[in-house]
């Protein structure tokens, strides 16, 4: 693929720094997105480009139960004006919440959508957009993402790291622990963007390493040395034992992950636990 100019929306956030870096260090020229995404001002910056990576959005799961018309104003009608750019190339960070509960502990991108939250429901109206808009446009639905620095406390990850520095109290802990969840490096997730900006449409999922809580705590007490305070609670009624990413497809299109064992990633975001504590 050759290097090319890129807008990308949320290039100051978590995933999107990473992002930026992934694309500079390939040769792309980055243009950070520095007003709303609903405003006429993101709509001409969309057309001075040659690619559009759409990571704006407002994504707090919990948040959105109470601000449903802010999140589909802010992730529907964003995605919305950017489309109507006519970008040539468009690539559309979403997440596995499009995929709810479905029954089946392997998700490929083929399981029926079921959103259960505001939040989930505007990425699947942001994805159906991209599907409709844009035929040539590229969707990446995002599993867990962790390291690499994370400052949010509400990812296991980063709340274990959290709770062994001592930094937060303890990690709750449902059930036996026994829920496993997909991860995915935030350099390894970053790498899909750029691997993404040469493909011709499609929806891939984007996960790595299949690991429990209880595993999280272990690979934790691993790499820190003590263990992370837990306090034990019920199981929440209903919740899915079992969401892994079958990621084959994007694999099949170019792309592995590097940084993505548990340990590794781990690792990655204590140092940056570490470091702040030491500061």
């Amino acid at each position: 693929m050759s290097p090319m100019r890129v807008l990308v929306t949320g290039a100051r956030g978590y995933v999107g720094r990473a992002v930026a870096a992934e694309l500079s260090g390939a040769g792309c020229e980055v243009v950070p997105l520095g007003c709303d995404v609903r405003s006429p001002e993101a709509r001409d910056a969309a057309r001075s480009v040659d690619a559009v990576v759409h990571l704006a959005a407002l994504a707090r799961v919990r948040e959105s139960f109470e601000r449903p018309l802010d999140y589909f104003d802010v992730n529907v009608a964003g995605t919305a004006n950017l489309l109507r750019a006519e970008p040539a190339r468009f690539v559309l960070a979403s997440t596995a919440g499009v995929y709810g509960a479905p029954g089946v502990p392997v998700l490929s991108e083929d399981v029926p959508r079921a959103p259960a939250s505001p939040y989930a429901a505007s990425k699947a109206a942001a994805e159906d957009l991209v599907r409709w808009a844009a035929p040539g446009g590229v969707v990446l639905r995002l599993f867990n993402v962790a390291g690499g620095g994370d400052r949010d406390d509400t990812r296991i990850v980063t709340r274990a790291c959290a709770a062994a520095s001592g930094r937060l109290g303890p990690l709750a802990v449902y059930g036996d622990g026994g829920a496993v969840r997909d991860f995915v490096h935030v350099r390894d997730a970053a790498r899909a963007f750029l691997v993404a900006l040469g493909l011709d449409g499609g929806v891939f999922n984007v996960g790595a390493t299949a690991a429990s809580v209880a595993d999280v705590v272990a690979a934790v007490e691993q790499v820190a040395g003590r263990p992370p305070a837990v306090e034990h609670h019920p199981a929440h009624p209903g919740e899915v034992r079992e969401l892994r990413s079958d990621s084959a497809r994007l694999r099949a299109a170019g792309w592995a992950p590097e940084r993505s064992g548990l340990v590794e990633l781990v690792r990655d975001q204590w140092l940056s636990e570490s470091a702040a504590g030491s500061r």
